[in-house]
């Protein structure tokens, strides 16, 4: 099985650390790659020869925020945002701008492992070649 391409964006080490852990285990093989702030993900995702399968998107970032990355990369790629915000304007605003979910970030560390798992379970599919692009 070719493993799904992850963009995770995240600038807290330790949740960056625990979800390559948690992908690294999962039934679902992810090759990870890691941005920590909105800058850099901006940046690895203007490159055409990348293309994940999937988003992972924190909103608090450093430098861009998530939601300013909404709002700059538009793509047929599922972002899911992964945010500790419980800010119902927030929430919607991410929606908006094109994220096809918003999972808040638990503090349990169970409930973060199962909340990942099921992201990747829902989300974590392989697009056919061609069918995401930058814009």
């Amino acid at each position: 099985m070719t493993p799904v391409e992850v963009l995770l964006v995240e600038d807290n080490a330790g949740d960056a650390v625990l979800m390559r852990q948690v992908m690294g285990e999962s039934k679902i093989p992810v090759n990870l790659h890691i941005a920590r702030d909105g800058e850099q993900a901006l940046i690895i995702l203007s490159d055409a020869q990348f293309r994940p399968d999937l988003i992972i998107l924190d909103l608090n970032l450093p430098r861009i925020p998530g939601s300013v990355v909404l709002e700059r990369y538009k793509s047929t790629t599922p972002i899911v945002v992964f945010s500790s915000s419980w800010n119902e304007t927030e929430i919607q605003n991410a929606l908006n701008l094109g994220a096809r979910e918003f999972v808040q970030k638990p503090t349990d560390i169970q409930e973060f492992i199962d909340a990942v798992c099921g992201i990747i379970k829902k989300w974590g599919v392989r697009h056919e070649s061609g069918t995401t692009s930058a814009g």
